[in-house]
């Protein structure tokens, strides 16, 4: 079986995911400092409101996405989906895995966009 068959336009999908995922990563938790993982949940917040907390790091992923696709609606959509997934994550006592799960997709859904607009 050619594996490369996979990596599909001179490998612009699979390297776009992967980037997206290795941004999300970053993103996530090297530049998520601990107090910011504790007050973006509703009721947690102490320095600051939890949805300035939520909405900051939101913006850090939407900023990734709009920076590797070149596309900035593809960064508002995933701040937006981001801060859904995440404020859903405090309210919901969801588990880290289920959220990392809706985070991957998320990254699937704008590279699959890519492809189906025929921007890659």
């Amino acid at each position: 079986m050619n594996f490369v068959a996979l990596d599909t336009i001179n490998g612009w999908p699979i390297s776009i995911f992967l980037n997206l995922v290795f941004a999300h990563f970053l993103c996530d938790f090297a530049l998520q400092n601990d107090k910011m993982a504790v007050e973006k949940c509703p009721g947690r917040d102490v320095t600051l409101p939890w949805y300035w907390w939520l909405t900051a790091h939101s913006a850090t992923h939407g900023l990734a996405v709009s920076l590797i696709t070149g596309i900035p609606l593809f960064g508002i959509l995933e701040m937006g989906m981001h801060f859904l997934l995440d404020y859903s994550k405090c309210r919901f006592r969801l588990s880290l895995a289920f959220d990392q799960a809706g985070h991957v997709l998320c990254k699937f859904l704008w590279v699959s966009l890519l492809v189906g607009l025929r921007l890659l």
